[in-house]
């Protein structure tokens, strides 16, 4: 097989992010089927070069730069990864893609940008980025896709994955029952939100207030309903103070289940977020607008349904048997364009619905879950993509 060099700019691959995890799966893939692979890290390493060791070689690991999303280092490192030689190369960017409009030296570089559309409505940045005739364009959503051809841009369809050999049904975490683990009474309905608490301080894309207030509505009709929040509580992150969010809906710290804050700062275990997802009864996943939403499948490749958001990538990612909640328009004025805010009725109704559900696990959503496996994207869509567009 042909080797190719390819320069993956994202978090750092095995981060405990979400872009860290799709790093990491398709840096792994990559290598395993003969490429050469270097992490251009804006987050997860900082100060030093490193060497990432996986089963199938090594990955030459760069630090994150000075600014903010480390535009000063990227064609640096990539320079540096291919050491002046005749290689056939790419860089394959995973993040926002507006952030690289501004980076100096972009003309020289070709780019695949794994591009997420996490509004209504393509923001004019994201837009320009993908109309550069260096770039081209992978779209990680069915709606994403229908948003560039919509706007003149050609793309291909690539989704996020998930490890089905981790995520899936599991009863146990460290050899306890996971409501053990977590101390959660077997007989509560368990909500779950697994989402980050980063935002610029006063829009939330993530949508913890409309969340937060609709749990609490439900939760007075249905005293024995606890709430898990997969995230960091405090603002350090640029996000909300979630303990004053959750006093203002009047909830109390009893009402909620936070994680460990040392293992979420350092990541937990692929097995114990599985463990964690099999027990929840719903996952509650609506936000103002998703580029992909790759909770949605992990909780669904484990059997829990998922209350989302009827627009942006959501509604391609769920089952037939999970919930999807209406919204209304909310202009971002940061991006031009429109996110849409889910609406509070809709989530209190989307709850009321999952709590009559047969509970355990629903094997409609594993089987939907089933086609976002890591290996079975990479053999449908990356190999192919490859092979043409090197």
């Amino acid at each position: 097989m042909t080797t190719y060099a390819f320069s993956l700019a994202s978090n750092s691959p095995g981060a405990p992010t979400g872009y860290g995890v799709q790093a990491e799966l398709l840096a792994h893939r990559l290598l395993r089927d003969g490429h050469e692979v270097a992490a251009l890290s804006n987050y997860g390493l900082e100060g030093n070069r490193s060497v990432i060791e996986t089963p199938y070689g090594q990955i030459k690991h760069y630090p994150r730069g000075y600014t903010l999303y480390s535009g000063d280092v990227l064609k640096l490192h990539h320079d540096d990864f291919l050491a002046g030689r005749n290689i056939k190369n790419k860089i394959i960017t995973l993040y926002d893609a507006w952030v690289y409009n501004d980076v100096p030296g972009i003309d020289e570089l070709n780019f695949w940008s794994w591009t997420p559309v996490d509004h209504i409505s393509i923001p004019p940045k994201v837009l320009a980025w993908a109309q550069r005739p260096n770039v081209k364009t992978i779209a990680m959503s069915p709606f994403g896709q229908r948003s560039f051809e919509k706007a003149g841009v050609d793309s291909v369809y690539i989704p996020h994955s998930v490890d089905t050999s981790v995520y899936k049904p599991t009863d146990t975490i460290e050899g306890m029952s996971a409501r053990e683990y977590m101390g959660v009474p077997e007989d509560a309905f368990l909500v779950g939100m697994v989402s980050a608490n980063k935002a610029n301080g006063s829009i939330h894309r993530k949508a913890f207030a409309e969340n937060l207030l609709a749990f609490a509505l439900f939760k007075r009709e249905n005293p024995t309903a606890q709430l898990y929040i997969h995230s960091e509580p405090s603002k350090v992150f640029g996000g909300f103070h979630l303990p004053n969010l959750i006093k203002a809906v009047g909830l109390t710290p009893d009402d909620i289940l936070f994680p460990d804050p040392v293992k979420l700062r350092y990541g937990y275990t692929s097995e114990e977020m599985a463990g964690i997802y099999s027990t929840l009864d719903v996952l509650l996943h609506a936000s103002y607008g998703e580029g992909f939403g790759v909770p949605a499948i992990e909780a669904q490749a484990c059997g829990t349904r998922v209350i989302g958001s009827n627009w942006a990538a959501t509604p391609d990612l769920l089952g037939e048997d999970s919930w999807l909640v209406d919204g209304q328009p909310f202009w971002d004025e940061a991006q031009q364009s429109f996110f849409q805010i889910p609406l509070i009725p809709s989530l209190v109704n989307a709850l009321k619905q999952a709590q009559d559900a047969p509970r355990g696990v629903s094997t409609e959503s594993v089987e939907f879950a089933s086609q976002f496996d890591a290996d079975y994207v990479y053999k449908a869509f990356w190999q192919p993509f490859i092979k043409d567009n090197i």
